[in-house]
Protein backbone atom coordinates (compact mmCIF):
# COMPACT_ATOMS: atom_id res chain seq x y z
CA UNK A 1 0.00 0.00 0.00
CA UNK A 2 1.64 3.62 -1.19
CA UNK A 3 1.91 6.50 0.78
CA UNK A 4 1.54 9.16 -2.03
CA UNK A 5 2.40 13.17 -2.03
CA UNK A 6 0.80 14.66 -5.22
CA UNK A 7 2.16 18.59 -5.88
CA UNK A 8 0.32 20.69 -8.27
CA UNK A 9 0.00 24.07 -8.33
CA UNK A 10 -3.45 23.92 -9.97
CA UNK A 11 -5.96 23.14 -7.51
CA UNK A 12 -7.93 21.59 -10.32
CA UNK A 13 -5.61 19.82 -11.41
CA UNK A 14 -4.43 18.49 -8.13
CA UNK A 15 -8.02 17.61 -7.02
CA UNK A 16 -8.28 15.46 -10.15
CA UNK A 17 -5.28 13.71 -9.53
CA UNK A 18 -5.77 13.79 -5.73
CA UNK A 19 -9.00 11.57 -6.94
CA UNK A 20 -7.90 9.34 -9.70
CA UNK A 21 -5.01 8.03 -6.71
CA UNK A 22 -7.38 7.64 -3.80
CA UNK A 23 -9.76 5.06 -6.12
CA UNK A 24 -6.94 2.89 -6.69
CA UNK A 25 -6.60 0.15 -4.50
CA UNK A 26 -2.87 0.24 -3.91
CA UNK A 27 -2.95 3.49 -2.73
CA UNK A 28 -3.15 3.71 1.19
CA UNK A 29 -3.05 7.71 1.69
CA UNK A 30 -2.81 10.47 -1.41
CA UNK A 31 -2.20 13.99 0.00
CA UNK A 32 -2.17 17.35 -1.75
CA UNK A 33 0.51 20.02 -2.13
CA UNK A 34 0.17 23.37 -4.34
CA UNK A 35 3.78 24.07 -3.73
CA UNK A 36 7.43 22.84 -3.58
CA UNK A 37 8.04 24.81 -0.75
CA UNK A 38 4.97 23.05 0.95
CA UNK A 39 5.85 19.45 -0.87
CA UNK A 40 9.22 19.84 0.44
CA UNK A 41 8.17 20.56 3.96
CA UNK A 42 6.13 17.68 3.83
CA UNK A 43 8.66 15.13 2.66
CA UNK A 44 11.05 16.66 5.24
CA UNK A 45 9.05 15.80 8.06
CA UNK A 46 8.28 12.49 6.58
CA UNK A 47 12.05 11.55 6.01
CA UNK A 48 12.44 12.70 9.47
CA UNK A 49 10.08 10.39 10.61
CA UNK A 50 11.36 6.79 8.91
CA UNK A 51 10.00 5.08 6.78
CA UNK A 52 7.39 3.64 8.89
CA UNK A 53 6.46 7.01 10.38
CA UNK A 54 2.84 8.49 9.88
CA UNK A 55 3.83 10.65 7.83
CA UNK A 56 5.88 9.04 5.45
CA UNK A 57 5.89 8.90 1.76
CA UNK A 58 6.42 6.75 -0.97
CA UNK A 59 6.38 8.43 -4.38
CA UNK A 60 5.91 11.63 -5.13
CA UNK A 61 3.62 12.47 -8.20
CA UNK A 62 4.80 15.98 -9.20
CA UNK A 63 4.03 18.88 -11.90
CA UNK A 64 7.31 20.43 -13.64
CA UNK A 65 5.92 23.94 -14.43
CA UNK A 66 5.26 25.30 -10.80
CA UNK A 67 5.63 29.07 -9.52
CA UNK A 68 8.88 29.17 -7.51
CA UNK A 69 10.78 25.70 -7.77
CA UNK A 70 10.25 23.65 -10.39
CA UNK A 71 8.98 20.25 -10.29
CA UNK A 72 12.80 19.40 -11.78
CA UNK A 73 14.20 21.12 -9.27
CA UNK A 74 12.58 19.51 -6.37
CA UNK A 75 13.78 16.45 -7.73
CA UNK A 76 17.30 17.66 -7.58
CA UNK A 77 16.76 19.12 -3.97
CA UNK A 78 15.59 14.84 -3.19
CA UNK A 79 18.00 13.26 -4.84
CA UNK A 80 20.76 14.64 -2.11
CA UNK A 81 19.09 12.71 0.77
CA UNK A 82 19.93 8.64 1.28
CA UNK A 83 16.36 7.45 0.78
CA UNK A 84 14.10 9.79 -0.98
CA UNK A 85 10.82 9.01 -2.08
CA UNK A 86 9.86 7.32 -5.55
CA UNK A 87 8.99 10.57 -8.04
CA UNK A 88 6.42 10.24 -10.91
CA UNK A 89 6.35 13.54 -13.14
CA UNK A 90 2.92 14.16 -14.30
CA UNK A 91 2.69 17.39 -17.09
CA UNK A 92 1.27 18.90 -19.84
CA UNK A 93 5.13 19.23 -21.55
CA UNK A 94 6.80 16.24 -23.63
CA UNK A 95 9.84 18.03 -23.61
CA UNK A 96 11.28 17.54 -19.93
CA UNK A 97 11.55 13.49 -20.37
CA UNK A 98 15.04 13.00 -21.03
CA UNK A 99 15.39 15.46 -17.46
CA UNK A 100 13.58 13.46 -15.75
CA UNK A 101 14.62 10.14 -16.52
CA UNK A 102 17.95 11.56 -15.84
CA UNK A 103 16.67 12.30 -12.07
CA UNK A 104 15.62 8.63 -11.60
CA UNK A 105 12.04 9.45 -12.14
CA UNK A 106 10.37 5.97 -11.82
CA UNK A 107 7.91 7.32 -14.57
CA UNK A 108 6.48 10.29 -16.74
CA UNK A 109 2.82 10.94 -17.35
CA UNK A 110 1.62 13.54 -19.65
CA UNK A 111 -2.00 15.55 -19.16
CA UNK A 112 -4.53 15.00 -19.17
CA UNK A 113 -4.06 11.82 -17.39
CA UNK A 114 -5.69 8.76 -18.48
CA UNK A 115 -6.79 6.24 -15.34
CA UNK A 116 -5.32 3.55 -16.88
CA UNK A 117 -1.99 5.42 -17.77
CA UNK A 118 -1.77 6.67 -14.04
CA UNK A 119 -2.18 3.02 -12.70
CA UNK A 120 0.58 1.58 -14.88
CA UNK A 121 2.63 4.43 -13.00
CA UNK A 122 1.43 3.11 -9.47
CA UNK A 123 2.03 -0.56 -10.74
CA UNK A 124 5.55 0.22 -11.11
CA UNK A 125 6.14 2.29 -8.19
CA UNK A 126 4.40 -0.36 -6.11
CA UNK A 127 6.88 -2.71 -7.13
CA UNK A 128 9.84 -0.57 -6.89
CA UNK A 129 9.27 0.18 -3.58
CA UNK A 130 7.82 -3.31 -2.26
CA UNK A 131 11.26 -4.38 -4.07
CA UNK A 132 13.16 -1.94 -1.51
CA UNK A 133 11.33 -3.28 1.32
CA UNK A 134 12.01 -6.65 0.68
CA UNK A 135 15.53 -7.72 2.29
CA UNK A 136 18.40 -8.84 0.51
CA UNK A 137 18.80 -12.36 0.11
CA UNK A 138 15.14 -12.50 0.68
CA UNK A 139 13.63 -15.67 -0.48
CA UNK A 140 10.17 -15.23 -2.24
CA UNK A 141 7.06 -17.80 -2.04
CA UNK A 142 8.43 -21.17 -3.73
CA UNK A 143 11.61 -20.86 -2.49
CA UNK A 144 12.91 -19.42 -5.87
CA UNK A 145 15.78 -15.92 -5.21
CA UNK A 146 14.41 -13.25 -6.34
CA UNK A 147 16.25 -12.82 -9.58
CA UNK A 148 18.23 -15.90 -10.71
CA UNK A 149 19.52 -16.44 -14.91
CA UNK A 150 17.71 -19.18 -16.73
CA UNK A 151 19.18 -21.98 -18.46
CA UNK A 152 22.55 -21.10 -20.12
CA UNK A 153 21.39 -17.28 -19.88
CA UNK A 154 18.63 -16.99 -22.05
CA UNK A 155 15.98 -16.92 -19.56
CA UNK A 156 15.98 -14.44 -16.76
CA UNK A 157 13.78 -15.19 -13.88
CA UNK A 158 10.92 -12.97 -12.23
CA UNK A 159 8.32 -13.00 -10.05
CA UNK A 160 5.14 -12.32 -10.60
CA UNK A 161 1.81 -12.37 -7.79
CA UNK A 162 4.33 -14.62 -6.10
CA UNK A 163 5.15 -17.11 -9.45
CA UNK A 164 8.61 -16.99 -10.46
CA UNK A 165 8.20 -17.13 -14.39
CA UNK A 166 11.16 -17.21 -16.67
CA UNK A 167 11.67 -14.49 -19.84
CA UNK A 168 13.26 -15.43 -22.24
CA UNK A 169 15.90 -12.23 -23.08
CA UNK A 170 15.38 -12.43 -26.93
CA UNK A 171 11.81 -11.03 -25.86
CA UNK A 172 12.94 -8.31 -24.20
CA UNK A 173 13.32 -4.93 -26.05
CA UNK A 174 15.27 -2.75 -23.41
CA UNK A 175 16.12 -2.15 -19.85
CA UNK A 176 15.52 0.28 -17.69
CA UNK A 177 17.28 0.95 -14.50
CA UNK A 178 15.62 1.85 -11.58
CA UNK A 179 18.48 2.58 -8.69
CA UNK A 180 19.80 -1.12 -7.70
CA UNK A 181 17.04 -2.52 -9.63
CA UNK A 182 16.17 -2.80 -13.20
CA UNK A 183 12.83 -2.80 -15.33
CA UNK A 184 12.58 -5.08 -18.60
CA UNK A 185 10.21 -4.19 -20.95
CA UNK A 186 8.93 -6.86 -23.32
CA UNK A 187 5.72 -6.52 -25.93
CA UNK A 188 3.77 -7.96 -23.22
CA UNK A 189 4.69 -5.49 -20.21
CA UNK A 190 7.44 -4.95 -18.21
CA UNK A 191 9.13 -6.73 -15.34
CA UNK A 192 11.00 -5.70 -12.35
CA UNK A 193 13.97 -7.55 -11.28
CA UNK A 194 16.82 -7.23 -8.86
CA UNK A 195 19.65 -6.58 -10.73
CA UNK A 196 22.10 -3.80 -11.36
CA UNK A 197 21.64 -2.93 -15.10
CA UNK A 198 25.58 -2.34 -15.04
CA UNK A 199 25.07 -6.19 -14.70
CA UNK A 200 23.27 -6.78 -17.08
CA UNK A 201 25.06 -4.70 -19.73
CA UNK A 202 28.04 -7.40 -18.87
CA UNK A 203 25.90 -10.50 -19.27
CA UNK A 204 23.61 -9.40 -22.23
CA UNK A 205 26.73 -7.65 -24.79
CA UNK A 206 27.26 -11.46 -26.23
CA UNK A 207 23.09 -11.03 -27.20
CA UNK A 208 23.17 -7.54 -28.99
CA UNK A 209 22.50 -5.69 -25.82
CA UNK A 210 23.98 -1.95 -25.66
CA UNK A 211 24.32 0.93 -23.55
CA UNK A 212 22.90 4.28 -24.98
CA UNK A 213 22.63 5.81 -21.51
CA UNK A 214 23.14 5.67 -18.33
CA UNK A 215 19.87 4.85 -17.47
CA UNK A 216 18.48 2.54 -20.54
CA UNK A 217 19.79 -0.71 -21.85
CA UNK A 218 18.57 -1.38 -25.70
CA UNK A 219 18.24 -4.67 -27.50
CA UNK A 220 19.62 -3.34 -30.83
CA UNK A 221 17.61 -6.18 -33.68
CA UNK A 222 14.54 -3.98 -31.72
CA UNK A 223 15.79 -0.33 -33.00
CA UNK A 224 13.14 0.94 -35.09
CA UNK A 225 14.24 3.98 -35.60
CA UNK A 226 16.88 6.30 -34.90
CA UNK A 227 16.46 10.15 -35.21
CA UNK A 228 18.97 13.24 -35.02
CA UNK A 229 17.19 15.97 -33.78
CA UNK A 230 18.41 19.77 -32.89
CA UNK A 231 21.59 17.80 -31.91
CA UNK A 232 19.63 15.16 -29.57
CA UNK A 233 19.64 11.40 -30.88
CA UNK A 234 16.96 9.70 -29.68
CA UNK A 235 15.84 5.69 -30.57
CA UNK A 236 12.64 4.47 -31.05
CA UNK A 237 11.65 1.03 -29.60
CA UNK A 238 8.33 -0.23 -30.33
CA UNK A 239 6.36 2.51 -28.88
CA UNK A 240 8.99 4.08 -26.66
CA UNK A 241 11.42 6.88 -27.74
CA UNK A 242 14.61 6.79 -25.95
CA UNK A 243 17.09 9.54 -25.52
CA UNK A 244 20.93 8.41 -26.11
CA UNK A 245 23.49 10.21 -24.60
CA UNK A 246 26.46 12.24 -26.37
CA UNK A 247 29.07 9.51 -25.18
CA UNK A 248 26.77 6.90 -26.70
CA UNK A 249 25.64 8.10 -30.27
CA UNK A 250 28.74 7.83 -31.99
CA UNK A 251 29.02 3.56 -30.82
CA UNK A 252 25.56 3.03 -31.63
CA UNK A 253 25.28 4.97 -34.74
CA UNK A 254 28.33 2.66 -35.80
CA UNK A 255 26.35 -0.44 -34.54
CA UNK A 256 23.61 0.50 -36.67
CA UNK A 257 25.17 1.02 -40.00
CA UNK A 258 27.91 -1.74 -39.69
CA UNK A 259 25.66 -4.39 -41.52
CA UNK A 260 24.27 -2.54 -43.96
CA UNK A 261 27.84 -1.28 -45.16
CA UNK A 262 28.61 -5.29 -45.19
CA UNK A 263 25.14 -5.86 -47.06
CA UNK A 264 26.44 -3.55 -49.64
CA UNK A 265 29.22 -4.61 -49.72
CA UNK A 266 27.77 -8.24 -50.64
CA UNK A 267 25.64 -6.96 -53.13
CA UNK A 268 28.45 -5.09 -55.16
CA UNK A 269 30.66 -8.50 -54.75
Amino acid sequence: MLRVLAVDDERPALEELLYLLRADPRVRTAEGATDATEALRRIGRALEAGPDGDESVDVVFLDIHMAGLTGLDVARLLAGFARPPQIVFVTAHEGFAVQAFDLKAVDYVLKPVRRERLAEAVRRVGELVAAQREPAGAVRRGGAPAVVPGPGGDQIAVELGGVTRFVPVDDISYVEAQGDYARLHTADGSHLVRIPLSTLEERWASRGFVRIHRSHLVALARIDELRLDAGATTVRVGSAELAVSRRHARQLRDLLMLPRARTSQGRGA
